[in-house]
């Protein structure tokens, strides 16, 4: 699947891609949303670590010049697929989201085209939440959630923008 929407791209997560998103630092209070060290990732065989589930639900987007921004995932759920995103941590907050995303929601229309698309978000990132809903995503839902910090609350946004 190589799928280009504006100055995005979406191909398959390489191993390469993998590690680097592993090495990402994030300012807080986003700093939650790094990951465990590669070594860790792979030995542990969790998410993007273990290279069928990298295969089977993990993408990387590109920009034009093929360097990573960052990587979806597209979890799938029944009749829903669960977008996971990251972008690259010196590009957040850069008026990137709605591209992104967009190339995101196409990826995943042209992965599962009759699934709803939905993602969750934490309540207190404003940041994301903005970009999301200029994406066309909207809130559907609030609720706990247990996490590695405690239970935290969530929003579930669902998409009903237009690709055109």
């Amino acid at each position: 699947m190589n799928l280009q929407h504006e100055s995005f791209m979406i191909v398959p997560m390489t191993r390469e891609h993998a590690e680097t998103v592993c090495g990402w630092v994030y300012e807080p209070p986003y700093d939650l949303y790094g990951w465990l060290p590669w070594d860790q990732m792979e030995a542990l065989g969790v998410e993007f670590g273990d290279p069928e589930v990298r295969q089977s639900q993990y993408v990387s987007v590109l920009d034009a010049e093929h360097t990573l921004c960052g990587f979806a995932q597209f979890f799938p759920l029944a009749g829903v697929t669960r977008l996971g995103v990251g972008m690259r941590p010196d590009l957040c907050g850069q008026g990137l989201g709605k591209s992104f995303m967009q190339a995101v929601v196409g990826a995943a229309r042209e992965k599962r085209p009759g699934d709803e698309i939905d993602l969750e978000v934490h309540t207190w990132n404003k940041r994301a939440i903005r970009a999301y809903r200029k994406s066309g995503f909207v809130i559907a839902d609030t609720y706990p959630k247990l996490t590695p910090e405690g239970e935290q609350l969530f929003h579930c946004m669902v998409y009903e923008g237009d690709l055109t």
